[in-house]
Order: structure tokens, then C-alpha cells, then sequence
């Protein structure tokens, strides 16, 4: 594992990007595993304006994202779907629909979706370069404190830590969703490399523990440790 001080949140944001184009353009058929969340908007901002400035061609491009809340439909605000179209897809509009997946937080039998939603990463992978964010109590994804490291694909009951931190979003913390099915921690780690990205000081406490802890289910971004290919962009309030 790698980890860089990139001084502020705009400059980790654009070189982020900035691997994202490359592996786009070198690549044409990639897979990418993308993230939401408010450590990404610039990141993808970025990347729009290096797509748009120079045409390039992502209709190859097949894209998986990590998670989604369940029982959100998908053009609700604060789903990952409505992130994701209002954040890249809407804003560069010339990626396959039919290459850009989610899991459906809105299945009737959430089991069922999450199993198939594993199925699909599986058939169309490996992800060449998966995008994570880091949750002050080291969930990555929505893989909470106490997930199996041989975790797929799953429902996850969203710890109260989680839910407050989200509450930000939403008018009232009652209306934070209490559940996500998200990939797992096995999952994540087919991917071929890895990014995570943490700014601002709430996160530095979360940077330090990646840093200390070798493998501890209790802090599930640890896992990290055990991929060959894992770079960790942070500013200078994370770096603290």
C-alpha cells in the first residue's frame, strides 16, 4: 500500500481523474469500479472536463458502482443512481446505458438482486480500477465494523455512526435509509488496483488506523493491506 499527501483536496481529485482518463483512453474496454459520496465530486467534475476536452470515445467503457441504499427508488435525490447521472453520466453523456451498473437498493427480494448483482461483477470483470472512499469508522463500501473478509455482495445493516454521517443529505436524520446492499470486502479486492481517497480532519483518525491496523475485521478497510496494488490519496487535514 502507497499513501500520498497531494496537499489539497483539488489536486488528489484531479490526478484521480487524471488515472481514470488515462486507463479510459489506453484502454477503451475498461472496467471501472466507481464510488459515491462527497470525496468524489470532484473527481468526477475532473474527469468530465479531460472527456469533454478532448472527445474521447467511452462508449466501451462498462462501469460497476459499489453500493446503493435500499429502498430508494432510483431518480430519488439521495440515491446513488441520481449521484451518479447527475455527477457523470448526465454531464458526459456518451456512455453504453446498457454498460453502466447498480445494484437495485429498490428489489422486491434483495437477496436475489445481491446475488445477482455478484453474478454480473464475476461475468463481466475483473474491475480494473475500483474508486473508495473511507467511512470514519473504516467501512469501505457500505462493509461495516465486523464484516466477513470473505463477504460477496450482501445486505448490510447501516450502523448508527454511518447513518449520522449521512444524515448531512437528507432534510431528517428518520429519513437516512438503515440498510445498503453493497459489494463485499472479497469482492472489492478482485479488483486489479485500488484508490482510496480521504480528505478533511474527520478522516485523518480513519487514515491513521489504515496505516496501524494489518488486518482487523473490526476495521474493515484493513483488508486493503492484502492487495498487491493499493494507492491512498490524501490532503493535508487527512494527512494530519
Amino acid at each position: 500500500m502507497n499513501i500520498t499527501n497531494l496537499g489539497t483536496r483539488d489536486y488528489a481529485s484531479f490526478y484521480v481523474a487524471c488515472e481514470l482518463y488515462k486507463q479510459i483512453t489506453q484502454h477503451p474496454h475498461s472496467k471501472l469500479g466507481l464510488a459515491t459520496g462527497g470525496t468524489m465530486i470532484e473527481v468526477y467534475r475532473f474527469l468530465v472536463e479531460l472527456l469533454s476536452r478532448n472527445n474521447i470515445d467511452v462508449s466501451g467503457i462498462e462501469t460497476f458502482n459499489l453500493d446503493e441504499y435500499v429502498g430508494l427508488v432510483d431518480n430519488h435525490e439521495e440515491s446513488y443512481h441520481y449521484y451518479m447521472n447527475e455527477n457523470l453520466f448526465k454531464r458526459y453523456p456518451h456512455f453504453n446505458a446498457s454498460l453502466i451498473h447498480l445494484p437495485n437498493g429498490n428489489a422486491e427480494r434483495l437477496d436475489e438482486e445481491a446475488q445477482r448483482y455478484e453474478a454480473l461483477i464475476n461475468q463481466q470483470g475483473p474491475v480494473d480500477i475500483q474508486i473508495l472512499g473511507i467511512g470514519e469508522n473504516g467501512h469501505i463500501g457500505f462493509n461495516e465494523p465486523g464484516t466477513d473478509i470473505n463477504s460477496r455482495t450482501h445486505i448490510v445493516d447501516l450502523t448508527y455512526s454511518t447513518i449520522k454521517a449521512n444524515s448531512r443529505y437528507f432534510e431528517d436524520e428518520a429519513e437516512v435509509p438503515k440498510q445498503a446492499i453493497s459489494m463485499g470486502l472479497s469482492t472489492i479486492m478482485q479488483a486489479k488496483k485500488i484508490i482510496l481517497l480521504a480528505f478533511g480532519e474527520k478522516k485523518s483518525i480513519a487514515i491513521e488506523k489504515l496505516l496501524q491496523t494489518k488486518l482487523d475485521s473490526q476495521f474493515p478497510a484493513s483488508i486493503l493491506h492484502t492487495h498487491p496494488n493499493v494507492e491512498v490519496y490524501v490532503d493535508d487535514a487527512s494527512a494530519q
